[in-house]
């Protein structure tokens, strides 16, 4: 098992690699460059060159690239032109809110997933079944950033239900218990529409293992040697269906990733995601470079913690 994790941790290194390559290059193929739009154009363009220079703006790209590695590795990603002050910070201040968001989607995915997914196999072929299946034909059809646009009109601008933007209510104080409400009251509208839609191809997948294990051999003889309906399912169909669930974890987390840059931008949500679009729109490449760095490790771990989990679940796909 140590043997299988080691490898596949080797085999991240040249991928993140390549990652940060990929990533400097199309930051650089950008128009334009941090100080697009940020200078007095009545300023001498000498001395805006002049600028250009300190910044090493002008150096090659492998040598800003080298320079942006080597700081990032002592844990400098450098400073953002438009919010001058480091990137670290910037990202710091966003991430919680991102991490607050992915976790409140995941809670209600799971929530929804399961039981949807389980009911739908075991009563495949009904008018429920058929009612769930439709739901997620219309949830894999639907694009994301339409139905949070749609749930953000109807719960939050029409029936007032929720906020439409921020993720606290300004004036009250960190900590406290009011705070803390107000933290989650705010996150549930943006979460609910990610978890509606990224939670239908767990379903899916639920119902096609569920129907699949009711036909196996095993859980025939099951029924041949007089177990309970009751028993089948729950000590021998849901076992080996829902097992296979928290292999997907890890991917999860990466479809996560694409779907908070849009619901954060749609909710006015301060998180990770609406930095991203701030800095592309200012042409913050410092913010963009890091920002896309650490979505892109995230989504590789998230692929990593998915192939370990399935390694313990199944054996038999480990690396011998």
């Amino acid at each position: 098992m140590w043997k299988f994790i080691v490898r596949r941790l080797i085999i991240t290194i040249p991928q993140i690699i390549v990652l940060s390559v990929l990533v400097f290059l199309m930051a650089q193929m950008m128009p334009g460059d941090a100080l697009t739009g940020q200078i007095d154009p009545s300023i001498d363009p000498a001395a805006i060159e002049q600028q250009r220079e300190r910044l090493g703006l002008n150096d090659p790209w492998h040598v800003q690239y080298a320079d942006w590695v080597g700081a990032a590795f002592q844990g400098d990603f450098g400073q953002s032109f438009r919010f001058k002050m480091p990137v670290t910070d910037i990202i710091g201040e966003r991430m919680v809110n991102s991490i607050w968001l992915s976790v409140v989607t995941l809670v209600f995915t799971y929530a929804l997933a399961i039981p949807l997914g389980i009911t739908s196999g075991r009563y495949n072929d009904s008018l429920l079944d058929q009612g769930i299946t439709g739901y997620t034909y219309i949830g894999f059809a639907m694009p994301l950033f339409i139905f949070a646009l749609l749930m953000l009109w109807i719960f939050g601008f029409q029936l007032g239900w929720f906020p439409t933007s921020g993720s606290v209510t300004p004036g009250l104080v960190p900590g406290t218990f009011d705070y803390i409400l107000s933290k989650l009251y705010h996150l549930i509208l943006p979460s609910l529409s990610l978890a509606l839609i990224t939670t239908v191809s767990t379903v899916q997948y639920l119902r096609s293992e569920i129907i699949d294990t009711k036909q196996k051999d095993f859980i025939i003889t099951a029924r041949s040697k007089g177990a309970s309906e009751s028993r089948v399912y729950n000590r021998h169909i849901l076992r080996n269906s829902v097992l296979p669930i928290a292999a997907f974890f890890g991917f999860e987390i990466t479809n996560l990733i694409g779907g908070t840059i849009f619901v954060e931008q749609i909710f006015s949500y301060p998180g990770m995601g609406q930095l991203f679009f701030e800095s592309i729109n200012l042409r913050d490449y410092s913010v963009v470079n890091s920002l896309v760095l650490l979505f892109g490790i995230a989504s590789i771990l998230g692929a990593l913690i998915s192939d370990i989990i399935l390694s313990l679940i199944d054996p038999r796909i480990r690396i011998k």
